[in-house]
């Protein structure tokens, strides 16, 4: 069963990639996905980033009780743990829930309604002009969005410590620039943009196999929410393995 789905994600991915009919037809498309995706999830995922980075800042500084560790270690802790994890996998995973459902429950409409009968009717490539401009939205915003992320959780980590008291503003700064590796900005962005295919290729590969009515494009949704997160966290441990 798990063989047959992957087999017909794989066929969908090919007819996705074929060489498009009229490129200026899939840029307008890609524009409007690229405001849906990225200015559309701007704010959710602004607000978790600042709490993700201050609830680090805090339990990292109570964790460290020994007073021969430097309270500068909080800055650097926060860092690294947000470029290389929280970032990329939790905004991911957000995302896989407000977009992945999205494009299902989109793509899924659209099935139960016979307009991708008609397109293909029309000899269009329906899984080219339906699914390729939100990939490749979500390849070019997803990246940005979790560059945001960690700006923002760093921001909120700094705030956080230096007004809980827990570390003062120049040892914060003073971990947040020691020993940094820029290779891990790199390791971030591999991650977004392998989540971002995951996101939405799966979500569309549920809405465009749909069949029935309004029941079965609501359990596809579900079913795309599941399963993006679940090879959302395969391939974090996937990423992690090969690069680090």
């Amino acid at each position: 069963m798990v063989f047959h789905h992957f087999g017909k994600y794989i066929l969908l991915l090919k007819s996705v990639f074929r060489k498009p009919e009229k490129l200026s037809i899939y840029k307008d498309e890609i524009f409007r996905e690229m405001v849906e995706i990225g200015l559309g999830s701007l704010g959710i995922i602004s607000i978790i980033s600042v709490f993700i980075g201050a609830v680090t800042t805090v339990q990292t500084a109570f964790q460290l009780v020994s007073d021969l560790i430097p309270k500068s270690v909080i800055g650097g802790i926060t860092r690294d743990s947000t470029i290389l994890e929280l970032s990329p996998t939790i905004c991911s995973l957000v995302l896989a829930g407000k977009i992945g459902s999205s494009i299902a429950s989109q793509i899924g409409t659209m099935r139960v309604t016979e307009q991708i009968d008609a397109l293909e009717i029309m000899g269009i490539n329906a899984p080219g002009y339906l699914i390729l401009p939100k990939v490749a939205a979500g390849v070019m915003m997803i990246p940005m969005l979790v560059i945001i992320s960690i700006f923002l959780s760093i921001t909120g980590g700094y705030l956080a410590g230096t007004a809980s008291g827990a570390v003062t503003s120049v040892e914060f700064i003073q971990g947040l620039t020691t020993n940094f590796n820029p290779f891990t900005v790199t390791i971030a962005m591999v991650k977004a943009v392998v989540f971002a295919i995951i996101i939405t290729t799966v979500s569309a590969y549920q809405g465009f196999y749909t069949n029935g009515g309004a029941l079965e494009v609501g359990q596809a949704s579900t079913k795309a929410v599941v399963i993006s997160c679940i090879a959302i966290l395969a391939a974090d441990y996937i990423i992690a393995q090969l690069l680090l």
